[in-house]
């Protein structure tokens, strides 16, 4: 299969090679887990899949004027600083970064069936790579392309630069879900790519305005992807509008705009809140295994408890997880409740003649508001009035996504840098897209790269201070690169 570079002209491959990308995904196989699968899926009482999201912003730190300084990974500025704050992390993050590359060989070399879905974002990627860490991707590539331990590793995708999906405008959204395809084929390969099925959304955020969260979904089924993780607390059942019941079993979450549109694609709930401790104690493992099957469509199935957590934050993850985890494994392996990566489980579901038009069906959080109110087809204006009328009889309701916690929007107080994001997000349109300009081009590439870096959701979480003035710097090189090559 045709080799990619992983840089081109000192930026990261994100961009110019669309057709190729999309021609692997459109012929990949059916199936990519369950043939080399050692697991009796009809003799398990339940499974459990654990995901580690691992992510470093990049940051204009690289010198001592901000508006010059180089953009580096934060990882860079935390071990150039390691006195400072918690800083002193940094080798750790960076042993966090590569550690299932190790655990991974050692556990099947033992007879045992080691599983884990890895999530990294495409500044994380390129931020290692620009500090000689070389080391952290021969790890991983050894158990993302070696036949003899990929059975233990699904990687997920992601938006290249962790933006988060509500707030993020869906044509750049769309241009980040490409760029991490692009980055993660560049560095593992189109093979190892082509086994990519699930999604992993920044901050667990799920878009709930009708046509926001149509053109997310839309932009994820277009690019190949056909399953999603999904905080529990971000859908609800349309019938009732109450959480889904069935949590530890997929969802079919279909999403429908103001033009009477729908798509809809496998959602897989993770369950609980975003305390990191609940993988990195294996808390799922002692869950599942407290579970027995559960009926699916007239049969008999295993639950599926799921749960992402940062693979590198928290003194317990860092610590505490890479034990807990040989000892799940071990336990594990060979019972009634194995781990399970969710495309190998959904993998054998289908194979028991279960279809997705069998899964319960979800939406969004607060849209049967919207749906008893507004037929679809209406039109945008329309569901604007409604959307309008719903938000003054109803303090709680908003259509500003939700997340791991439903405490933070991810657009209210945030002016000081949605503005610039904004104004970055126009001029990229305005002067790249409407140039017409090839996307193999170093312009529309450099471009592009510091558009979706400043798109990082961390220069909106910390809300104020320094970071505010990382995003809005990044911001205005955007603009000013948009406005000057093209």
């Amino acid at each position: 299969m045709e080799h990619i570079p992983e840089y081109i002209d000192d930026l990261p491959n994100i961009s110019g090679s669309e057709a190729l990308i999309e021609a692997a995904v459109r012929n990949r196989p059916a199936e990519v887990f369950k043939p080399a699968s050692p697991i009796h899926f009809d003799h398990i009482e339940s499974a459990c899949a654990i995901a580690l999201h691992m992510h470093q912003p990049l940051i204009p730190a690289g010198g001592g004027d901000l508006r010059s300084a180089d953009i580096i990974s934060n990882l860079q500025y935390m071990m150039w600083n390691q006195g400072v704050g918690d800083n002193h992390n940094a080798p750790a993050f960076h042993w966090c970064y590569k550690r299932i590359g190790e655990f991974v060989p050692q556990l099947f070399h033992e007879g045992k069936s080691p599983r884990v879905m890895l999530e990294y974002s495409g500044t994380l990627f390129h931020g290692l790579r620009k500090m000689g860490l070389h080391d952290v991707f021969d790890t991983l590539r050894n158990v993302t392309c070696n036949p003899d331990y990929r059975q233990g590793v699904e990687w997920l995708g992601a938006p290249w630069g962790h933006a988060v999906a509500p707030s993020t405008p869906a044509q750049d959204y769309r241009l980040h879900v490409k760029a991490w395809q692009h980055h993660f084929a560049a560095i593992f390969g189109l093979e190892a790519l082509q086994r990519v099925r699930g999604f992993s959304p920044s901050e667990m955020a799920l878009p709930n305005h009708p046509d926001v969260a149509y053109e997310y979904i839309k932009t994820l089924r277009d690019c190949g992807f056909t399953w999603l993780l999904v905080q529990e607390h971000t859908v609800e059942q349309p019938g009732n509008g109450h959480g889904p019941e069935l949590k530890h079993l997929p969802h079919r979450l279909v999403c429908t705009n103001s033009a009477g549109e729908s798509v809809d694609i496998i959602a897989i709930i993770k369950t609980q809140g975003s305390d990191t401790k609940l993988v990195a104690q294996m808390q799922p493992f002692y869950e599942a295994k407290a579970l027995s099957r559960w009926t699916l469509a007239g049969r008999s199935v295993p639950p599926l408890v799921t749960q992402i957590a940062d693979g590198e934050n928290g003194g317990v993850m860092m610590n505490e997880f890479p034990g807990k985890f040989m000892d799940a494994v071990r336990e594990a392996s060979g019972s009634r409740s194995p781990l399970m990566n969710a495309t190998e489980y959904l993998e054998f579901l289908f194979a028991m003649g279960i279809k997705e038009s069998d899964l319960p069906v979800v939406q969004p959080l607060f849209q049967k508001k919207i749906w008893d109110r507004f037929a679809p087809g209406d039109g945008p204006a329309k569901l604007e009035a409604v959307i309008e009328d719903i938000r003054k009889e109803d303090h709680r309701f908003h259509m500003e996504g939700g997340s791991w916690t439903n405490d933070i929007s991810w657009v209210r107080g945030y002016d000081n840098v949605l503005g610039p994001m904004e104004e970055a997000s126009s001029a990229f349109y305005q002067k790249v897209l409407k140039s017409g300009a090839s996307t193999a081009d170093r312009r529309y590439r450099n471009a592009l790269f510091h558009l979706m870096t400043a798109q990082t959701s961390c220069y909106r979480y910390w809300g104020q201070g320094q970071w505010t003035d990382y995003g809005r710097e990044i911001c205005r090189r955007a603009v000013e690169i948009a406005t000057h090559d093209f």
